[in-house]
């Protein structure tokens, strides 16, 4: 495996981190006090997009750009050192229009969009024009098991008829939001299960949509959403249907490969700033005589902290190349494999952090108690870990299964004798 950089990744780091020196670094507080008075988009993000499409840094995410749509085309392992960049700062993916959900969205119209629904929802969203949203979760059934799904999208003449309830839909409050991908039934009675779902098209504004509630995690408010939202009789025309019916899981598992590469690296940089705060801490506060890295549970935790990173990052260098030579499905296992290990990992550090900043590190002073929060949160989002253990544990059955008595020349005892 080789993860150097190439040239052309090289440059594109250079210059996206000079970006985020110059113009997202010194506008962390401007982001955070606006965001403290109410105002919400804040006042530069046009500005900074605008900026950061006229620099070429704009839509670096899709590796299947087509002929006239602005962005860089690069693979996910080529992206995936730009996503860890870029994740230093909590909200800076969205000024190089390469958020989620709409990064994952743009995917899904690009690979399975008719002309009509690419000219419709994809080209706004490549410009960034437009945010979007992903309708999926849903609070009476385990989502984490995407069959147990229970919003209804059921024909009716020329339309789609949809009734349910969704929640944690991030990005459904962004008033910029004019679009939701939804995946629902629509042959519940299927006996493949991974054929009962569908995803359809439902603009924001189509009457029976109402966001009921903004639900806030850990206490932690997000302006963008992570919204509880019901569908009563929402009707759209049968042409917002994506690919055809009974796609819906299909679509999902190959949404879900690169969006947690893009996750996985954006923890990875949060990680990284984590552990910069705990070493220049460390470095400059003293306790009981001393230097804090110079107490052995302090350069402890900075040690640790660093081999971590390393290891985690490696690991999703590794699935981000999987998945660019054999697909998201051949990559299964190690996708899941990062989903388990990074955000363990970010809370884990961020922890450490705070620990070592003391009372500053659990308050707003600090990105910290941030860092830890999303971290915490990404151990359910696309996913609990539980889910992702089970789905390696079962690979790895499989994998013994096929190649019965492999290990039996490494035993040492003499075979028994059955009777």
């Amino acid at each position: 495996m080789d993860f150097d950089l190439s040239p052309k990744t090289q440059d594109l780091c250079r210059r996206l981190s000079d970006f985020m020196d110059a113009h997202i670094v010194p506008r962390i507080r401007q982001h955070h006090d606006e965001l403290k008075a109410g105002i919400f988009p804040v006042s530069f993000m046009e500005d900074l997009k605008a900026l950061a499409k006229s620099e070429g840094l704009w839509n670096l995410f899709l590796p299947h750009l087509a002929e006239g749509e602005t962005g860089t085309r690069l693979t996910n392992l080529e992206y995936a050192p730009l996503a860890e960049i870029m994740g230093r700062v909590l909200w800076a993916s969205e000024v190089f229009n390469c958020s989620a959900p709409d990064t994952g969205n743009m995917e899904v119209f690009h690979m399975f969009g008719t002309d009509a629904q690419k000219k419709q929802w994809l080209k706004p969203l490549l410009e960034g024009r437009i945010r979007s949203a992903f309708a999926m979760t849903e609070p009476d059934v385990s989502s984490s098991d995407a069959t147990n799904i229970q919003t209804l999208i059921q024909r009716d003449g020329g339309d789609y008829v949809i009734n349910g309830r969704k929640w944690f839909i991030s990005n459904a409050a962004h008033p910029n939001c004019k679009v939701m991908i939804l995946m629902g039934k629509t042959d519940p009675d299927n006996t493949d299960r991974h054929r009962q779902q569908s995803m359809i098209i439902v603009p924001m504004d189509t009457p029976g949509v109402t966001v009921e509630r903004n639900i806030t995690i850990m206490s932690h408010h997000a302006p963008e959403g992570h919204c509880e939202i019901t569908f009563r009789d929402v009707r759209v025309p049968g042409e917002n249907i994506i690919s055809g019916e009974g796609d819906g899981f299909m679509i999902a598992q190959a949404r879900l490969g690169p969006g947690r590469i893009h996750h996985c690296m954006r923890s990875i940089g949060q990680s990284e700033l984590a552990l910069d705060l705990m070493v220049e801490r460390a470095l400059e506060r003293k306790a009981f005589g001393k230097y804090l890295h110079q107490h052995g549970a302090v350069s402890e935790s900075i040690a640790r902290s660093r081999m971590e990173i390393d290891q985690a990052r490696l690991l999703v260098l590794k699935t981000a190349q999987m998945i660019d030579k054999v697909g998201a499905k051949g990559a299964r296992k190690e996708i899941s494999m990062i989903k388990a290990v990074i955000p363990i990992m970010q809370t884990t550090i961020a922890d450490r952090a705070m620990q070592v900043f003391g009372a500053m590190g659990i308050s707003p002073d600090t990105p910290l108690a941030d860092i830890w929060t999303w971290g915490r949160a990404l151990r359910l989002a696309d996913g609990p870990d539980e889910v992702h253990l089970r789905a390696i544990a079962r690979l790895e059955i499989k994998e013994a299964q096929d190649k019965p008595g492999f290990t039996l020349p490494y035993l040492t005892a003499p075979p028994r004798n059955e009777e």
